[in-house]
C-alpha cells in the first residue's frame, strides 16, 4: 500500500492561492490527475497530499507558478500543464531557466511570448543569428513566433520590409490549373500567414502595410530573380521545398536582411521521387555556424493539450 506524505506550503496572499487553485480549481484537478497530489486550501496555506516524491515535485510546481504569476502577472492552465510535463520528465532546471519575455503587443493587446524553453531558445536564435532553421511539429509556434520577430524587427526599423512566403502547390501541382486569377490561386496556401499577421498586426494596419509594400505575402516562385536587402523573409513549409527550391530562396538574402526558415520534415508532401529541399539543407548547411538550426518538439506544443498526445501517440509507432 502507498504511504501518503502531507506537506503545508505558507502562502500568506488569498488572492495568490486562488490563482494558484485556477479558475474552478482547475490547476488544482490537473495536479490531482498528473500528479496524484491533493490540493487543499486552509486559511493562508496550501496542505499538499500524495506520494512522498509527487509531493516534492508539487512543491516545485507550486514555486514555479508563483515565479510565473510574479514575472508575468498570471497563471494560465497551458503554462501549468508545461511545467507539470517538465517536471515529470526531470527537466526543472531547464524550467527554472527559462525566462519568457514579450516579443510584441498585438493590435487587441495580448503580448506574445515564448511558452515554453524550448520557445524562448528559437526566439534566442532568431534575435542572434540572421539566417535560422525553426524545425518541429504543428503547433509548436514555429510560424507564429516567426513572424511576431518580423513585425518587432520592423516596428524598431531594423528592416524595412517583411516578406512572407511558402510552396504554393505542396503536390507539385502547376499555378495555371488552378481556378480564379492569381490571388484566387494562392491564397488558400498562404492564409495561415496571412491569419499570423492579421492576429499581430491587426487588419487596418496590416492593410495599410500591404498597400504600401512594406508586408509581401507571395508564393515561393515569386522569389526567384529577386535580392532582397534589409528585409525579415519567412519561408513556411519548407519540408514541401525541392532542393532547387530551397538553394534559389536561400541565396536571395540581402544586405541587412534575416531569415527564417519553418518546416515540419514528418509531413513532406512532394510527389514520390521529389527529395525535399529542407532535409537536405539541414545536411548540406550543417558546418556554418553563423546559420541557426532549433529543433522544437512534442514539449513545445501550444495548441489544446490534446495535440500533445496525438504528436506522441504518432510517434510511438514509427
Amino acid at each position: 500500500m502507498t504511504q501518503l506524505t502531507w506537506k503545508s506550503i505558507q502562502v500568506n496572499d488569498a488572492i495568490l492561492i486562488r490563482e494558484l487553485f485556477g479558475s474552478g480549481d482547475q490547476h488544482a484537478q490537473m495536479i490531482k490527475k498528473d500528479l496524484g497530489v491533493d490540493l487543499v486550501n486552509r486559511d493562508d496555506e496550501i496542505v499538499l497530499s500524495g506520494e512522498a516524491a509527487k509531493v516534492e515535485l508539487t512543491e516545485d510546481l507550486l514555486k514555479l507558478m508563483m515565479e510565473e504569476k510574479n514575472k508575468n502577472g498570471e497563471i494560465g492552465p497551458q503554462k501549468v500543464e508545461y511545467f507539470i510535463q517538465q517536471l515529470l520528465r526531470g527537466k526543472a532546471g531547464t524550467v527554472q531557466k527559462f525566462v519568457s519575455e514579450p516579443i510584441y503587443m498585438t493590435a487587441k493587446g495580448k503580448t506574445i511570448k515564448p511558452k515554453t524553453a524550448g520557445q524562448s531558445h528559437y526566439v534566442a536564435v532568431m534575435e542572434e543569428k540572421d539566417l535560422t532553421f525553426g524545425i518541429g511539429p504543428a503547433g509548436t509556434g514555429k510560424t507564429y513566433l516567426a513572424v511576431a520577430m518580423a513585425v518587432k524587427a520592423f516596428g524598431q526599423k531594423e528592416v524595412n520590409k517583411i516578406v512572407l512566403t511558402r510552396p504554393a502547390i505542396e503536390a507539385g501541382e502547376s499555378l495555371g490549373f488552378l481556378p480564379g486569377d492569381l490571388k484566387e490561386k494562392v491564397d488558400p496556401y498562404l492564409r495561415p500567414l496571412y491569419d499570423s499577421l492579421f492576429d499581430i498586426l491587426g487588419f487596418e494596419k496590416f492593410q495599410k502595410y500591404m498597400e504600401r509594400g512594406l508586408i509581401e505575402v507571395a508564393p515561393l516562385a515569386y522569389m526567384r530573380g529577386r535580392t532582397l536587402d534589409y528585409s525579415f523573409v519567412i519561408l513556411d513549409e519548407a519540408q514541401n521545398t525541392t532542393e532547387e527550391q530551397m538553394k534559389m530562396f536561400l541565396t536571395r538574402m540581402g544586405v541587412g536582411s534575416k531569415a527564417v526558415v519553418t518546416g515540419d520534415i514528418t509531413q513532406i508532401d512532394l510527389p514520390r521521387g521529389k527529395s525535399s529541399g529542407l532535409v537536405h539543407a539541414l545536411e548540406v548547411l550543417k558546418d556554418i555556424p553563423e546559420i541557426g538550426r532549433v529543433y522544437l518538439t512534442q514539449e513545445d506544443v501550444v495548441r489544446h493539450s490534446l495535440v500533445q498526445k496525438i504528436i506522441n501517440a504518432y510517434e510511438k509507432i514509427k
